[in-house]
C-alpha cells in the first residue's frame, strides 16, 4: 500500500488515498520515517536484520544443505541466543531450506502422445439413484516399507 501512496501522493495527496485504503495516514508516515532512519524500527525487526545476516552465513557455510534444527544448533554452539521456531521463520522468510534425504519415487510416466480418457461425467459426481455413476481411482500410499497401491470404486 506505501508504494501504491508513493506512486499517487503527488496527483492526490496522502490523505484522500488512506481514505480509500484501509490505512492510517500514521501508519504511512511511520513506515516512511522507518524506511529514513532504521533506528526507529521495532526491536524485533532490528534482530530479525542481525539474525538473518547470521542465519544466511551459517547455511551456506555449509554448503546450504542444513535445516533450521542444525542452523539453530550451529548458532547456539557460536553463543547466539536465538528460539528455534524464530531461525524457522527467518529461513522460510529468506527462502532457505535444508536439503531432504532419500529419491523421490516417480510411480506413473505419462505418455504425451496419447489421448486422455474422456471425462464422461463431466464433473459432476452426484447420481439420483444408486448404481447410476460408477467412478474409480488409482492411487498409491507410502508406508515405511516402501509403497502401495490403493484402488478406489
Amino acid at each position: 500500500m506505501t508504494t501504491f501512496i508513493d506512486a499517487h501522493r503527488e496527483e492526490y495527496g496522502v490523505e484522500p488515498i488512506c481514505e480509500v485504503l484501509p490505512i492510517a495516514p500514521s501508519t504511512y508516515y511511520e513506515r516512511k520515517a522507518r524506511e529514513r532512519d532504521p533506528s526507529r524500527l521495532p526491536e524485533r525487526a532490528r534482530r530479525d536484520a542481525a539474525l538473518s545476516e547470521e542465519i544466511q552465513r551459517v547455511w551456506e557455510e555449509n554448503r546450504k544443505v542444513y535445516g533450521a534444527r542444525k542452523v539453530w544448533r550451529k548458532l547456539r554452539r557460536e553463543g547466539i541466543t536465538v528460539a528455534r521456531c524464530t531461525v524457522e521463520r527467518l529461513m522460510r522468510g529468506m527462502g532457505l531450506a535444508g536439503a531432504v534425504r532419500g529419491k523421490r519415487i516417480r510411480t506413473t510416466i505419462p505418455e504425451e502422445a496419447l489421448a486422455r480418457p474422456a471425462d464422461l461425467v463431466e464433473r459432476d459426481f452426484t447420481a439420483s439413484r444408486p448404481n447410476e455413476l460408477w467412478v474409480a481411482d488409482l492411487t498409491y500410499v507410502t508406508t515405511w516399507s516402501g509403497f502401495v497401491y490403493a484402488a478406489f470404486v
